[in-house]
């Protein structure tokens, strides 16, 4: 008997498998250079580029069709180059191309106020002061771009009430899909839009609904970025009630545009091609809230490649550290033309008090609208002792869906141990068991780091300490008992700011040589813009629509720093992105309000520049630094001599051909901290660096707070600047004392050059061996 026709079928096929196996395709950017068109290219070079990157691809393909159909992004402005979906021979083939400097895959990228500007100084009582040179600092007519996830145009945050017309220089477009029936509006506030998507579903092989191809924000995560960065003032803002008050960006009469990139996850293709966009459109700043856990080599990396182009360009970048934190060497975005932010705490708390039976008050923090029935003390238990016989001692402490058992929860307060689930997440699970409410108790490395969420039933969040003494009353207490009191928000905290125990930290893993991150701000429970498309708790089973909520990362510490950018430019128009960034990071202090050395909320220690850089930001001092360490595009592409890059390389970020130095010393870089790597017994390093006056004339001298290891002196000691503009060079010899420990070892200290209104401080790492 013949075998059936299927069966027949199914060999055929698998025979040709074996024969022409399957090549899997992804999504690739291959990089040619830069192009140096200047600001304003035009559509016949633009038109030009772009059929010859077909023309190349095509050689690899089988034809000019094949290559347009695989080429989703042409590079044509500034960068020259493409993102095209390939199979593994074919990138392989196209890397060999003499044209072709880089080809990398389409990597993913990670999503990383109604208070917070009072805290920094800028503003009382939600009102910026009323003299000429405050109002010009309010950012006016400065142009602020989000790589993020969109923008919700109707918030009150986006208004262009009182805003005049659209600058002239504003190359940049409103971009909608009619297809798709959205209202999206831009306005005189929120001037541009633009979505990027290509990549996204080239690299997950997932098609986006047409509905939903828009730059609005479904997430939320965006429009609280960009608000946070220049949204108007909204008086009355506020989080479920929580932190009443007038919500404003740090330059509130900016113009904003919205880059969205993020669908939900974030792929370079689409980065890459929304700086290249927001260069050309006309933005002074780009804010960029994601990263990687793990940084690239700059020359393959399409967030280092598009933000020097954006830096070449005039365009001051700003992107968070990361929330990888407490860990060491967890920093991202390390490039020294980028300006890096972790996050720190403000002085305000949303509080929540956990009463124990034994008379114990612990505070906490909260944003539920919930309270328990009645004042009286509810049965407490802890997660682990309410699991299911199947669930196991792992995953039951988190509280994690399907390992609590109903009968042991029903009408108590549960106690869920922080990690592995989403925080907001526990509270749901708690309730759908019957809990009455929460206790969310830090695990170490979360330390003292509380959150304030919208909980979906009575909550406290409570740090290391506290959840030790709760676990520990518990299990020696026959029959423990708590209660929770209702939120309020509570002002002027003490001490505050404390280092966020999330917050990426350093040492800088790709380049040691620069110290990162370069400041802190404020980034946890900041108020600000929200998306009325989603409920905050991302909970299907609750819709809590809101339009501010409180979100914690150095998402939301970044754009502080962007606000201020705009604030910077609009009072100091001639100053390059490195001067503003030098101004930021000097003017920067690295005590708290109770004027002691900053902590660490993961731990009971003081933070170190690892943790905050430069310090945690002052924008008034910011705008009067007195001196600044400025750089330049050639000191950047030094910078990448450095590293060993040679021409070919280098043309990946500039358009011009360029010669390295013949020599280059790091130690030497400009930057506005002094880092030293491999530094041994009997070590004497000199190194220079050149600050420019900024302010009126003046004589400054300098201070140094040296680690007890080393001798630090500086030459010369005095600086004389008789007019603003004068550069003065300095240089410092550090020698290493004689050791009798040789373990290796990191040490900071500090130099400050002062006069009687300016502390221009610059921290110092070195590592010892």
């Amino acid at each position: 008997m013949s075998p059936p026709i299927s069966h027949v079928l199914l060999s055929l096929i698998l025979w040709v498998l074996l024969q022409y196996p399957i090549q899997a395709t992804q999504s690739y950017i291959v990089l040619l250079g830069s192009h140096s068109f200047g600001p304003n290219p035009s559509l016949v070079d633009v038109e030009s580029v772009t059929n010859s990157h077909y023309d190349l691809l095509a050689s690899y393909v089988g034809s000019t069709n094949k290559a347009e159909e695989a080429i989703f992004y042409s590079y044509n402005k500034y960068i020259n180059g493409f993102a095209a979906v390939l199979d593994e021979d074919e990138a392989a083939n196209v890397a060999k191309d003499p044209n072709v400097i880089s080809i990398f895959l389409n990597e993913e990228r990670k999503l990383h106020t109604t208070h917070s500007w009072n805290f920094l100084g800028l503003e009382r009582y939600g009102v910026f002061p009323n003299t000429s040179v405050w109002r010009k600092t309010m950012g006016e007519d400065i142009i602020i771009g989000n790589v993020d996830t969109g923008v919700w145009p109707e918030s009150k945050s986006f208004s262009d009430e009182g805003m005049g017309p659209i600058p002239k220089r504003w190359r940049g477009i409103c971009q909608t899909n009619i297809h798709n029936h959205d209202k999206f509006q831009c306005n005189r506030k929120l001037i541009g839009a633009r979505y990027f998507y290509k990549g996204y579903e080239a690299m997950t092989g997932t098609k986006i609904d047409p509905s939903m191809l828009s730059a609005r924000d479904y997430e939320g995560h965006g429009s609280h970025t960009l608000s946070t960065a220049g949204g108007n003032f909204v008086r009355g803002a506020n989080a479920f009630g929580f932190g009443k008050g007038t919500a404003s960006g740090g330059s509130p009469k900016a113009r904003v545009a919205t880059y969205k990139v993020c669908w939900p996850a974030c792929y370079d293709a689409d980065i890459l091609a929304a700086i290249e966009h927001a260069i050309s459109d006309g933005v002074d700043v780009l804010s960029m809230s994601l990263g990687s856990d793990s940084p690239p080599e700059y020359s393959h990396s399409a967030l280092s490649i598009g933000s020097f182009h954006a830096i070449a360009n005039g365009v001051m970048v700003v992107s968070s550290a990361g929330n990888a934190g407490p860990f060491p060497g967890t920093v991202s975005n390390n490039e020294p033309w980028v300006l890096t932010v972790g996050a720190s705490t403000i002085d305000r708390d949303f509080a929540s008090y956990v009463t124990l039976g034994n008379k114990k008050i612990l505070k906490g923090a909260s944003l539920s609208k919930y309270e328990l029935p009645s004042k009286k003390m509810y049965p407490l238990i802890s997660a682990i002792d309410a699991k299911t016989k199947n669930a196991t001692a792992l995953d039951a402490p988190f509280c994690m869906d399907g390992t609590l058992d109903p009968k042991k929860v029903k009408g108590k307060i549960l106690v869920c141990l922080r990690g592995i689930n989403p925080r907001i997440e526990k509270s749901v699970v708690a309730a759908s068991v019957g809990a009455v409410g929460m206790i969310l108790a830090n695990d170490r490395d979360s330390g003292s780091g509380i959150l304030s969420d919208p909980h979906v039933l009575p909550a406290s969040h409570v740090d290391f300490a506290s959840a030790t003494y709760i676990y520990n009353y518990i299990n020696h207490t026959k029959s423990p008992v708590a209660y929770i009191s209702k939120a309020k928000t509570e002002l002027g905290v003490k001490p505050a700011p404390i280092m966020a125990s999330f917050s990426s930290r350093g040492p800088n893993l790709l380049e040691p040589g620069i110290l990162k991150p370069d400041v802190t701000a404020p980034g946890v429970d900041i108020i600000a813009a929200f998306s009325e498309f989603i409920s905050p708790t991302n909970e299907a089973s609750n819709q809590q629509i809101t339009p501010y909520i409180t979100m914690s990362g150095t998402s939301m510490s970044c754009p502080h720093v962007a606000g201020l950018v705009g604030l910077l430019k609009a009072l100091h128009p001639n100053w390059s992105p490195a001067a503003i960034k030098s101004a930021i990071i000097t003017s920067a202090t690295r005590k708290d309000n109770s004027k002691r050395l900053i902590q660490d909320s993961s731990s009971v220690n003081e933070s170190t520049p690892f943790d905050y850089g430069g310090g945690h930001i002052r924008p008034n001092r910011a705008m009067d630094p007195g001196l600044v360490y400025d750089l330049n595009t050639n000191d950047y592409l030094n910078f990448l001599c450095g590293r060993g890059y040679n021409s070919s390389q280098l043309k990946l970020f500039y358009g011009k051909p360029y010669t390295c130095p013949k020599s280059f010393n790091l130690a030497d870089f400009n930057y506005p901290t002094i880092t030293i790597t491999k530094f041994g017994p009997g070590y004497s390093i000199n190194v220079s660096r050149i600050v420019t006056n900024v302010g009126a004339p003046s004589i400054y001298r300098v201070s140094i707070e040296a680690p007890p290891q080393l001798i630090i002196s500086v030459e010369p000691t005095k600086l004389s600047f008789k007019k603003r503009g004068e550069k003065k060079e300095f240089r410092v010899t550090f020698t290493l004392k004689p050791q009798t420990n040789k373990t290796t070892d990191i040490v900071f200290g500090w130099l400050t050059w002062i006069n009687h209104n300016h502390r221009v401080k610059s921290p110092i790492v070195i590592y010892i061996e």
